[in-house]
């Protein structure tokens, strides 16, 4: 099974999506005009400005979902993976690919606004129906929803579980099985209890373990301060190729570096859409912006603060895929969350393992949450306007199943089925919003229209030229309403 399962990540993840992934998030830069970087103090105001609603969540809320989703073990598990494959280098690679994502991340999740619709009481939207609405593809659509809900339901909740279980083991000597058992009750007294409490509990924890992970960071930094320039020198001559020692690896660092911050970020592979849609806000390129902020915390904050801590420690091996290590600095370590735990260790002792353990389970458990939202939005879309509750219930069981498994079984076999589903979303989304470029680039004129004239935009889709968006046409007529009334 596992090599049938390996060949199929090969499959899924060669040459063709890194340059894929990184030439879709240039185009999108360039076409926006670098919306990433020029709106950069506009995203942290928009952060703070939407208020929820009965229907939708507030932009903070949808803005620590998305990041719930996005800050996971990719950002100490992934990190320490693609620096072993790949070398220093990788890091700068992730940095790259964090800054072009940021553009494609804003196209998704615009567009996910745009083409959101209202189910029951609750804002519903994603890249399936953006797919339907704004392409006409329904054919197209299904496949996306069938992916994305097999992919969050059944593929990557796997790789969540079984980096928290490893971490117990490690830094507490806690049966994995245990572990196992006390995810399945925890996450399933939170997912039964419906969108906003998923919403309620990410908005308390993702900024609280953030910080923390970000202030041990410079803890570790400031004790190793002497190392920090060539600890950046290392990274930079790695990433080109100048570097006597890794210079032959570059195609290893590149590779890895955005093989891993797809993993980590998921700009473009359409996760943040979901949470987007659920916004409350006055115009969807807002939300676009937040969540174009939100790819910069997961990889040039967090996965950077993983990265320094490794490297500036010395606290890692690199061995590129069949090839003989390069460098072999500790002794039978998987690379993983052990290469943090021991890079921490070495300023705080007696502290690392305990708290990357605990860091992991803040990080991944958000990251679960957000994965059911996505996994129930999307089964929500394929079920239609049909209410089939029962649907739901299998969906919260598999998953729950699969947490369970995940935590008891091996690691790499638990990677490479998330390299699996994040890699088949990520060729399906990043085609998908490569042909919604005219409609994003419309949205973006007319919300800088109104920006020019000192107004708050609002957003007319019928003026703005978009078709298929409904949603918006009715809440455009209410705001007038009330503005007349007013």
């Amino acid at each position: 099974m596992e090599g049938i399962i390996n060949w199929l990540v090969n499959q899924v993840w060669g040459t063709g999506l890194v340059v894929f992934a990184l030439g879709a998030g240039l185009f999108f830069t360039i076409v926006t005009r670098f919306v990433q970087i020029r709106y950069f103090k506009e995203m942290i105001k928009l952060l703070f400005e939407g208020k929820s609603s009965d229907s939708g969540i507030s932009s903070f809320q949808a803005f620590c979902l998305a990041l719930s989703g996005r800050v996971g073990v990719g950002n100490i598990a992934g990190v320490a993976t693609a620096i072993a494959y790949g070398g220093p280098g990788a890091v700068f690679w992730m940095w790259i690919m964090a800054l072009l994502g940021g553009a494609s991340a804003f196209v998704e999740s615009t567009m996910a606004q745009v083409y959101k619709s209202k189910v029951g009481n609750e804002y519903r939207g994603g890249t399936p129906y953006f797919i339907e609405k704004g392409l006409k593809l329904k054919w197209f659509a299904v496949i996306m929803a069938i992916v994305v809900t097999i992919s969050y339901g059944f593929l990557t909740p796997g790789v969540q579980a079984n980096s928290i279980a490893a971490g117990m083991e490690n830094a507490f000597g806690l049966s994995k099985t245990v572990t196992g058992i006390f995810l399945v009750i925890l996450l399933g007294a939170i997912i039964f209890g419906g969108v906003k409490r998923i919403a309620n509990v990410s908005n308390i924890i993702v900024p609280f373990m953030a910080v923390g992970y970000v202030v041990v960071t410079f803890i570790v930094l400031a004790m190793n301060y002497d190392q920090v320039p060539a600890m950046f020198s290392l990274i930079f001559t790695s990433a080109f190729g100048s570097n006597q020692i890794f210079g032959g690896i570059v195609g290893s660092a590149i590779a890895w570096g955005v093989r891993r911050a797809i993993f980590s970020n998921v700009a473009g592979c359409g996760e943040a859409t979901y949470s987007s849609a659920a916004a409350e806000v006055t115009h969807p390129a807002k939300q676009g912006l937040v969540q174009a902020f939100s790819v910069y915390i997961d990889t040039i904050v967090v996965c950077t603060a993983t990265a320094l801590m490794i490297l500036v420690t010395g606290m890692y091996n690199v061995t590129p895929e069949g090839k003989e290590p390069i460098v072999q600095s500790l002794a039978n370590v998987e690379p993983g969350p052990a290469y943090t735990q021991m890079a921490v260790e070495t300023v705080l002792p007696g502290f690392g393992p305990a708290f990357v353990s605990i860091a992991i389970f803040f990080f991944a458990f958000t990251t679960l949450m957000a994965y059911y939202y996505i996994a129930e939005t999307t089964l929500v879309y394929l079920s239609g306007k049909r209410e089939i509750p029962w649907l739901k219930t299998l969906l919260k069981i598999v998953m729950l199943l699969m947490i369970f498994f995940g935590s008891v079984r091996s690691a790499s076999m638990m990677w490479a089925l998330g390299d699996i589903g994040f890699g088949s979303m990520a060729w399906l989304s990043l085609f998908a919003i490569l042909l919604l470029t005219k409609p994003t680039l419309k949205v973006l004129k007319d919300y800088e229209t109104q920006k020019k004239t000192g107004k708050d935009p609002v957003f007319d889709p019928i003026k703005a030229g978009i078709s298929g968006a409904e949603f918006w046409e009715e809440k455009y007529k209410e705001f007038e309403d009330r503005r007349s009334i007013g």
